[in-house]
């Protein structure tokens, strides 16, 4: 009996030596390659599953080891045990599992960014998120066009339109969606007007000042011009002159084939401002902040026109005169009604 207790002894021993030698060879096993890896971990996933992903993902061998790894290392630690959190990680190549493990509970989600340029317009805008898979473009317009929604902003408007700031934007798999992403662009929209300083002027409110700096904004090519632009429209404003601007006709048009022609130029739609006078009745786009700061502090000029000189530039005229002779010099070749 005595030498059956030491054999049986002996075996147990040297069994529990070679499982916990399988077990640490595991735990402290470089896996194979160079680089990083995205590992997208949703929502609700178990560890059964987390395991799974990396190990199709090279960074650890699907293997039964990683479970007892986990679990052993939350009874070890259990005043910080390791999370395996979801998200969207770039994880190196070349780790031990418990290095896998320990990355994981530290790591920050892989952060995308995405940038929308200035003049935009909400649809513009929409597409360039849908893209990505950030969201579903009819979701996108939805909310922008929802009244509750955009209360809940601190705005009192029809739309978003003019109110999505054109910025580069940091953006996290898991934690976005349309809700979010607009929530963020009207926010930096009203950091960047209180840092502007921005208060009504010129007898404009914000509204207004908006509009007008998304027309600056679709109107201008080289950005030197911008004040000049937005003196010229004050110019036109306060003189009683129709503003008489491309952009916020075609905003106007449903499904603009882009060819502007007579009828449309006389069509009664609130964004004509051939047939309308003042401003239309809301911004066409998403201007920058060198566009509103050309709102606020325009240029003190003469001028009541302008036309394109084709290069980005425009010619800038004080009377008609002047401006039809610069029309005739730079569009020749185009119909004589651009009476800017």
């Amino acid at each position: 009996m005595r030498t059956f207790c030491r054999v049986f002894f002996a075996l147990l021993l040297l069994v529990s030596f070679a499982a916990g030698g399988w077990f640490a060879y595991y735990v402290f096993t470089l896996a194979p390659g160079s680089g990083e890896v995205i590992v997208d971990i949703p929502k609700g996933a178990g560890s059964r599953q987390i395991k799974t992903l990396l190990g199709e993902k090279g960074l650890i061998k699907d293997d039964i080891r990683f479970l007892a790894l986990l679990r052993l290392l939350r009874e070890l630690e259990r005043k910080n045990p390791p999370k395996l959190r979801a998200g969207e990680f770039s994880v190196p190549l070349g780790l031990t599992p418990l290095q896998v493990i320990r990355f994981l509970h530290n790591a920050k989600p892989v952060q995308h960014r995405v940038t929308v340029p200035e003049g935009l317009t909400m649809a513009q805008i929409a597409e360039i998120f849908a893209k990505d898979g950030w969201t579903d473009t009819a979701a996108f317009l939805q909310l922008c066009h929802d009244r509750q929604f955009i209360q809940g902003l601190g705005l009192e408007a029809t739309s978003l339109e003019g109110y999505l700031f054109p910025e580069t934007y940091s953006l996290v798999r898991g934690e976005t969606d349309a809700r979010t992403i607009i929530s963020t662009m009207v926010r930096r929209f009203f950091a960047v007007w209180k840092e502007l300083g921005a208060m009504e002027s010129r007898g404009l409110n914000r509204h207004q000042l908006l509009t007008l700096a998304s027309i600056v904004e679709k109107e201008t090519g080289a950005a030197s011009e911008r004040k000049s632009i937005a003196g010229v429209f004050y110019n036109r404003l306060r003189t009683g002159m129709r503003l008489q601007s491309d952009p916020t006709t075609i905003y106007g048009i449903k499904d603009f084939n882009g060819n502007l022609t007579k009828a449309d130029l006389l069509a009664a739609t609130p964004y004509n401002t051939y047939a309308i006078s003042g401003l239309p009745v809301g911004p066409i786009c998403n201007p920058g902040k060198a566009a509103l700061e050309a709102v606020l502090h325009p240029a003190e000029v003469p001028y009541l026109y302008f036309v394109s000189k084709n290069d980005g530039s425009h010619q800038f005229s004080s009377t008609l005169e002047e401006h039809n002779r610069a029309v005739f010099l730079y569009q020749k070749k185009r119909n004589l009604r651009i009476q800017h």
